[in-house]
């Protein structure tokens, strides 16, 4: 298998800074070279600032893909999965680059993003950008453990990273949803502790999942633990953090997987329910804002956009 990016299955960090960016006009071949120079940037901080724990993740849009790299697509790929019934929205956005940079020391998060965006120049225009950051224990704002059932250990790997047997070409790689939900705080901080609970299914302060028979149709827990046809567990890897300021808080959820398809089925029951009306009811108190669907290619795919012979504009920077 091709070296994977290993920000997809690190362990959570303390910062997070999550920059999106559309390539501007004419600028597919300086944006590949520009890629292929990430991972030895990334590189160079992370030895600088050891302590840091630097980790970081470059993925690429799947509405932009065929124009970055029209010799191949991962089999897989296709846009945001748009989902709208009544009051509950998945919207997508059109999003051609995705950066994520986490470490444990908000200012190495600066530095890097200010580098990273030096590096692209007027090549991109920048979209969004998320600060965001732990909260207690891997809490979200809501107060309830977020990830609690991430796949651990080497199961990461599997969760996350496409298989020869998938995808020989893109081995290595994961295919990247992300979306930024805005919580409304004041609704949710009305209720009492049990019905909060109830809308997760789980308890708040120890965190214990309720029974099977005692969670409520209509839980967080219900609507996204699935099972395929076979009887096993739908499983993707989380990397969402907290952000916000006093005005706005929410959570950027970003999700790693070696399909496409479970995180589909997880929102489209969030959304859409079971068939008999059993929704998501921690909807009612939180909104997705965005959705963008990317893949994370190899390492190894990355270092070899770079060009045989560097006709491209200077990329060089000081490190």
């Amino acid at each position: 298998m091709a070296r994977e990016q290993f920000g997809i299955c690190a362990e959570p960090n303390l910062h997070g800074s999550y920059l999106l960016f559309n390539v501007l006009d004419d600028k597919n071949a300086f944006i590949r070279t520009a890629l292929s120079r990430l991972p030895a940037l990334f590189e160079d901080y992370a030895d600088q600032y050891s302590e840091a724990n630097l980790t970081s993740v470059v993925a690429i849009g799947a509405n932009y893909w065929d124009e970055f790299y029209p010799q191949a697509r991962p089999i897989f790929l296709e846009p945001f999965p748009t989902m709208h019934s009544e009051d509950r929205v998945a919207p997508s956005n059109n999003v051609d680059i995705y950066i994520e940079i986490r470490s444990d020391r908000g200012d190495v998060n600066h530095i890097v993003s200010s580098k990273v965006c030096q590096l692209f120049a007027d090549s991109v225009e920048l979209i969004e950008q998320i600060q965001a950051f732990r909260f207690l224990d891997g809490r979200d704002l809501t107060g309830f453990v977020d990830g609690t059932e991430n796949p651990t250990g080497m199961h990461r790997r599997e969760v996350a990273l496409v298989k020869d047997t998938e995808d020989i070409i893109f081995s290595g790689g994961s295919y990247l949803h992300t979306q930024r939900y805005e919580h409304n705080l004041t609704l949710w901080n009305s209720l009492k502790n049990k019905e909060q609970e109830d809308t997760y299914g789980r308890t708040k302060l120890d965190n214990i999942e309720y029974a099977s028979e005692d969670k409520p149709l209509t839980a967080h827990t219900k609507r996204t633990s699935l099972k395929d046809d076979q009887g096993n567990s739908l499983e993707i890897l989380r990397q969402s953090m907290p952000y916000g300021d006093m005005k706005c808080q929410g959570l950027f959820f970003v999700s790693y997987c070696h399909s496409p398809l479970p995180f589909t089925l997880m929102l489209k029951s969030m959304i859409y329910g079971d068939g008999h009306g059993h929704v998501d009811h921690l909807l009612k108190y939180t909104q997705a804002e965005t959705g963008a669907a990317f893949f994370a290619p190899s390492l190894t795919f990355l270092l070899e956009l770079a060009p045989d012979t560097d006709n491209s504009e200077d990329l060089s920077l000081t490190v």
